[in-house]
């Protein structure tokens, strides 16, 4: 929430603070705010969250950030870009962009259709990564892997069977940029979408298990390239 707070990009419409949320929060961020606070029983939140809310007492009504075009993420920040093919759990997302902002990656390219909209579920894994990473939403996945390709980036996607490892392909980059695609759980990356990837890498991980979250393989991927 204070990433939002802090954020000039996000629109606020209304916030609703316990105090001691009120106190906590300042202490993270420093007074006056963009939007002045309303006092909150914590009683009350009940009437306008979903029972299983974790909210501290504080909650916030903001508007989506705008749209961003893929050229103005790439312009961003000089880090790696994810490109999520399906991935359509709002927690995931929010984990994916935790573990974005924590190794420098650029921005996050989603599919419009089949990822999850801009929630609160998301915004609480994300820890505050919403308001640092770009979020960019294209119609067609193939066509915005292609700008990537265009714009110099190496298109690597990560597929359990794939014949090299991802440290493998790092090593051989030189510093090139890399566009790291990953697919849902389960279903992995679609076939055109694979098809559209320079090259394909795996996570060497122990036999006894088949594969890891996707949350969770992206942390290490993005770690694996942030060492390189």
């Amino acid at each position: 929430m204070a990433a939002a707070l802090a954020n000039p990009a996000r629109r606020l419409r209304r916030l609703l603070l316990t105090e001691e949320a009120e106190a906590t929060l300042a202490a993270r961020l420093p007074l006056p705010w963009r939007i002045a606070p309303e006092r909150a029983e914590r009683a009350r939140f009940a009437s306008f969250l979903p029972e299983d809310s974790v909210h501290q007492g504080a909650a916030l009504l903001a508007d989506p950030l705008p749209d961003m075009p893929l050229d103005r993420a790439l312009a961003h920040a000089e880090g790696p870009v994810l490109v999520l093919d399906q991935v359509t759990d709002p927690r995931n997302v929010g984990a994916i962009l935790r573990s974005a902002a924590a190794f420098g990656a650029a921005a996050m390219v989603l599919q419009d259709r089949h990822a999850p909209p801009e929630t609160g579920t998301l915004a609480r894994a994300a820890s505050g990564a919403l308001e640092v990473v770009p979020v960019v939403r294209e119609v067609n996945l193939a066509r915005a892997l292609g700008e990537l390709k265009r714009a110099g980036l190496w298109v690597v996607g990560l597929d359990a069977a794939a014949p090299v490892t991802l440290a493998q392909v790092a090593h051989g980059l030189d510093g090139r940029r890399v566009a790291l695609v990953l697919g849902a759980e389960g279903e992995g990356l679609r076939r055109l979408t694979r098809e559209t990837c320079d090259e394909l890498a795996r996570l060497p991980i122990a036999p006894e298990m088949e594969s890891l979250n996707v949350s969770a393989a992206a942390a290490v991927a993005l770690y694996e390239l942030a060492r390189k």
